[in-house]
């Protein structure tokens, strides 16, 4: 089957593409390779060449903007996409907050281009990443047909979003999936996340800073929030349905600090107030998955911080110190 993903580079979007290939399906990646202007460009410039490497020669990666619809169009004659899984997206509520503008192009105007372009096409079926925080406050236990309230512009530009694609769904063939995952973490990912700052900070022997002592979130490995999204891909049991894709099991900001500070060996740590800007979230349910194709997340707290942990030791930019002390590596 022929399968474009948006975003194919991302920390997500790599593992789904591994996943896909390795099923035997013919994956086109379309994606920007933007720092988002707040990310360190060697950084990742690093990231995606490792992604890359990962992803292979069996897919081919369009570096290419989805607000341009004229580049869009382009791909998709070339490609014929049957699914389109759309993951390019600005990551998280910091980022769109920095440039709201830009973020709005890319999360509005680019889903807007590839909707009506998988219209032209006639694509069977449209997976749209959307986010946990399209519920605004939530405590645990939250089902998909709970009332979104979100906080902030990056939940309501997720949640405007699926109500675009749903539309599209309504008037036209277009077969829609909508995913909501929620802390995703891992391996080849950038250091300004909640864990990937937890881990370095202490690693380095630096501060860890918590805002909010009984803050949670539902973090979710990133190998199992591509096995859901690549399991409600090709079921056919999702057509036009909203599935939570999480770990659905809420752990404290506090108590993930603590497990970065033991695995570390170093760093300390210091509690702060609630970050305002953000809401209070707690584990989704993921009934719906588990029950319409499977879905079962198998990678705990513990052992995900612990692989990541164990990934960041070896990695040659994150742990340069280790190199070029040691092993007298020169990195350039």
């Amino acid at each position: 089957m022929n399968i474009l993903v948006t975003g194919g580079c991302g920390l997500i979007g790599h593992n789904v593409v591994i996943r896909l290939q390795q099923l035997g399906h013919q994956v086109s990646i379309v994606d920007n390779k933007t720092n988002y202007g707040i990310i360190p460009q060697s950084e990742i410039d690093y990231l995606i060449s490792e992604r890359e490497k990962k992803i292979g020669n069996n897919s081919f990666v369009y570096a290419k903007d989805i607000s341009n619809a004229d580049d869009i169009d382009k791909i998709f004659n070339i490609e014929e996409p049957e699914i389109v899984i759309h993951m390019a997206s600005f990551p998280r509520q910091k980022v769109v907050n920095s440039n709201p503008a830009l973020g709005s192009r890319t999360m509005s105007e680019g889903l807007l281009n590839l909707l009506e372009t998988c219209n032209k096409y006639e694509v069977r079926k449209f997976i749209y990443m959307s986010s946990s925080m399209v519920y605004g406050d939530f405590t645990d236990d939250v089902k998909e047909d709970a009332i979104c309230k979100p906080q902030g512009q990056y939940g309501i530009m997720k949640l405007a979003g699926e109500w675009l694609v749903r539309d599209y769904s309504r008037r036209t063939n277009l077969i829609h999936t909508i995913i909501r995952p929620s802390a995703v973490y891992g391996p080849l990912d950038v250091e300004d996340r909640v864990i990937s700052k937890f881990l370095l900070t202490a690693m380095r022997g630096g501060v860890l800073k918590v805002n909010g002592e009984k803050e949670t979130l539902d973090f979710t490995y990133v190998d199992d929030a591509a096995d859901g999204i690549v399991a409600a891909a090709l079921s056919d049991n999702t057509e036009n349905k909203t599935y939570n894709i999480t770990k659905s099991h809420s752990v404290t900001l506090l108590k993930a600090a603590q497990i970065a500070l033991s695995l570390a060996g170093g760093g300390t740590l210091v509690v702060k107030d609630k970050d305002k800007d953000f809401p209070s979230r707690g584990a989704l349910n993921i009934d719906a998955a588990r029950k319409d194709f499977g879905f079962s997340p198998k990678v705990d707290v513990e052992e995900g911080f612990q692989n990541y942990y164990n990934w960041l030791i070896d990695d040659m930019y994150f742990n340069k110190d280790k190199y070029l002390n040691v092993d007298n590596i020169i990195l350039t």
